[in-house]
């Protein structure tokens, strides 16, 4: 049971968070109609991306970071609570269809388990100890990156985790929607994406969540493009795990070579379902082995491998 001074502090707390003001513009969304309502919130989405546009240079150099991470073999792990710990783990589940990559190179951590992703589980992200706990639970270490996500920027649950990272030498992200003052955490990277009130009083699921899922995407794509997953704006790693993404993985091929959809098809069967190298091998007239090594020389950038071809 927490203290009467424990809850007037976290009050105190709450009510100076700018995610938690009431938003002049909206006072009277509950007389609105149907269409008015969607306006108002159309409106107030419109200046998430502004504000995003503005932690740029920091976004840049966490797609660095973390692609430096993957290069050496380490992981990106995301930990949050709520709307912005589903977020997280949102993220992770779609790189490796997207990009070719095992699901332990991206996770998600969400407070209150794999339950939370369905149905809030109350007072989970309450405590250090357990987000602490979760850091150890996945081995963290050097030269993994660990990523918070907290639109409040004060959930126990990720600055726990947080500072356990820190603690074992890992490079620390914080994705946050409140000014950095409002901030008490140390971090190495800090994004503030300050979106100001929502449109409903608290309700952070709303332009928090698209200012944090908009920087989420920036930071995988962007480093899986650093990776080489992506010919000119094509993915071209992706993993053929279903029947729609077999089907653009021909379709790929086809645009990219001028060829049928038979020999696509075929292309795809000899490489083992191996996007990139049945690119290198239509486009550069090789074999499976030839267009394999190409790739490996080249650290797994077709336009490079591509190039070096042309030179020899």
């Amino acid at each position: 049971m927490k203290s009467q001074a424990y809850k007037k502090k976290l009050f105190s707390k709450l009510e100076s968070l700018t995610t938690e003001g009431r938003n002049q513009n909206t006072l009277e969304i509950d007389l609105a109609s149907p269409l008015e309502i969607a306006q108002l919130i159309n409106e107030e989405d419109k200046k998430v991306a502004t504000e995003v546009e503005r932690k740029l240079p920091v976004i840049a150099d966490i797609i660095e970071l973390v692609s430096d991470a993957f290069q050496l073999g380490g992981r990106l792990l995301y930990f949050g609570a709520g709307t912005s710990g589903r977020l997280g783990v949102l993220d992770a589940a779609e790189c490796p269809p997207t990009f070719g990559v095992p699901p332990e190179k991206v996770q998600g951590f969400i407070a209150g388990g794999k339950e939370a992703m369905f149905v809030a589980q109350e007072g989970a992200e309450d405590s250090e100890e357990v987000g602490a706990e979760a850091v150890d639970d996945a081995q963290t270490a050097p030269p993994d990156v660990v990523c918070g996500l907290a639109a409040s920027g004060r959930t126990p649950y990720v600055h726990g985790a947080l500072k356990e990272a820190t603690k074992r030498g890992c490079k620390t992200v914080l994705v946050t929607t409140v000014p950095s003052a409002q901030i008490d955490v140390e971090v190495d990277y800090l994004v503030d994406v300050q979106v100001g009130p929502e449109v409903i009083m608290g309700s952070t699921r709303m332009k928090s969540g698209t200012a944090q899922k908009m920087v989420l995407n920036m930071i995988t794509t962007g480093a899986m493009i650093r990776q080489g997953k992506i010919y000119e704006n094509v993915m071209v790693d992706l993993m053929l795990s279903n029947e729609k993404l077999k089907e653009r993985a021909k379709r790929i091929l086809m645009i990219f070579t001028g060829i049928n959809y038979e020999q696509a098809e075929e292309y795809l069967s000899t490489s083992e379902g191996h996007v990139k190298t049945a690119l290198m091998m239509a486009l550069g007239n090789l074999d499976v082995e030839q267009a394999r090594n190409l790739l490996k020389e080249n650290n797994g950038f077709v336009r490079k491998a591509l190039l070096s071809l042309h030179e020899l």
